[in-house]
């Protein structure tokens, strides 16, 4: 059977002998990160129908200052901590936070106060998290297997993210939503033996044990704000910041949409029709990443892939645009974030590989968490400023959005030329033997 499974992965895939471990492995870790996120997320939307778009934008504006905050202390850690201990060590405080978070939700009176804390809580969580795995994963693998691999790894976290909305639906009717903040705790304390191994077959079976200059076990040191300076200073990075901006603008306004079109529904209703939403999602996702991705990169280049789902998001804005209605909304709203998860997230993790440790993992989280939550509060405020301000309708705003989406093709476009040009220079530089 493994026999099986391997060459199925070996004709199906462009992965090679020596990286099928490090690739399963590393398609595990992200499923089970996954299972943890989406055990919690259907409950967190659900709770954002019963507020305005004005308490929401309130909410990633304060979303946006405890990122600021988080990411510094994690600075910080980079620069103190040895890298061995840096990524276990984030997943067991976020494990441990949930414990708290339970705990102090079981003795809470103000159900609204624990709500709101819970929706901010979750959204900072959930680039955390992830950035913080990319990071280590770009950091295993060199430019050629992120090229080859990062799809398929990245579909370990849409099979996670089909059975996380699943698994929550069949505990919480039995168990309480509360009480799926201590399982969530054990799941994320899964990874650290996929960790361990990890960091051992980047040595080994990968040979990438001179990726970088300094080696693994050592700590990245340095100024732990020089993220943000690096950020700042670096014009590819800024790019991929504006980039991430833009994609939070596509997705605020449809997230929004789909909040003010949800509002009639009860929150039980609201969650199911979430679950099922994310499971469609992410079924799409592991189709697209598994089979497609991959090979349109090697093929068709970083300028393709970066602006090809702004694109298909320049069509579904309008088509929302003249149709304003649930199902259109829920419809865009899967077919974007399959594309993002399943194309353009891989893609995007990929410009990381073109820049230096220290700002992958000092400049990452700023642009992951920071740049992000920061297009959120923009973005949020902006669309407000659309419904409430200026009265528009669904329709109006929805258009007001295609042209976001064209301006995120086009960065994205620049961005992959940029992209390409940095690895044409590495060859250069370095030329095979």
């Amino acid at each position: 059977m493994q026999n099986r499974i391997v060459r199925f992965l070996l004709k199906s895939t462009n992965i090679k002998d020596n990286e099928v471990k490090a690739a399963l492995l590393s398609f595990g870790f992200a499923f089970t990160l996954m299972v943890g996120y989406f055990l919690l997320r259907p409950y967190r939307d659900a709770l954002a129908s019963d507020w305005s778009d004005a308490e929401v934008s309130f909410l990633w504006t304060l979303n946006f200052f405890i990122s600021i905050g988080i990411v510094a202390v994690y600075g910080f850690a980079v620069s103190k901590m040895k890298f061995r201990k840096l990524v276990p060590g984030v997943y067991v405080f976020f494990a441990a936070t949930f414990v708290i978070f339970y705990i102090g939700a079981q003795s809470s009176d103000d159900a609204v106060l624990v709500a709101k804390g819970y929706y901010l809580w979750i959204s900072v969580f959930a680039l955390f998290n992830t950035s913080v795995f990319w990071s280590f994963m770009s950091d295993t693998f060199n430019k050629d297997q992120a090229g080859r691999l990062f799809a398929m790894i990245a579909m370990g976290a849409s099979v996670g993210a089909s059975v996380g909305p699943l698994l929550q639906a069949l505990l919480a009717d039995r168990i309480g939503v509360a009480n799926l903040l201590p399982i969530a705790a054990v799941i994320y304390l899964l990874p650290l033996p996929f960790i361990a191994v990890l960091s051992r077959l980047k040595e080994t079976d990968l040979d990438n044990a001179n990726l970088q200059s300094d080696a693994a076990s050592r700590q990245i040191g340095g100024n732990p704000f020089a993220g943000f300076r690096d950020f700042i200073a670096n014009p590819y990075l800024i790019g991929i910041g504006v980039f991430l901006i833009l994609y939070t603008g596509i997705g605020s306004f449809v997230y929004l949409e789909q909040k003010n079109l949800l509002e009639p529904y009860d929150i039980d209703t609201r969650a199911v029709i979430y679950g099922y939403r994310d499971f469609v999602l992410n079924t799409l996702t592991y189709v697209l990443g598994f089979f497609v991705t991959g090979r349109l990169v090697s093929k068709a280049g970083m300028p393709v892939a970066l602006p090809l789902v702004p694109i298909i998001a320049i069509a579904g804005m309008l088509i929302l645009a003249f149709s304003p209605i649930l199902i259109v909304a829920v419809g865009m709203h899967v077919v974007s974030k399959a594309g993002n998860y399943g194309l353009t997230r891989p893609a995007r993790e990929m410009l990381f590989t073109q820049v230096s440790r220290e700002e992958r993992f000092k400049a990452k989280p700023v642009i992951d968490i920071v740049a992000y939550r920061g297009g959120d509060v923009i973005m949020g405020w902006f669309f407000t400023g659309l419904t409430q301000g200026l009265s528009l309708g669904l329709g109006a705003v929805a258009a007001v959005g295609a042209g976001i989406a064209a301006l995120w093709a086009y960065v994205g476009y620049l961005l992959g030329r940029r992209y390409e040009r940095k690895v044409e220079a590495a060859a250069e530089e370095d030329p095979p033997n």
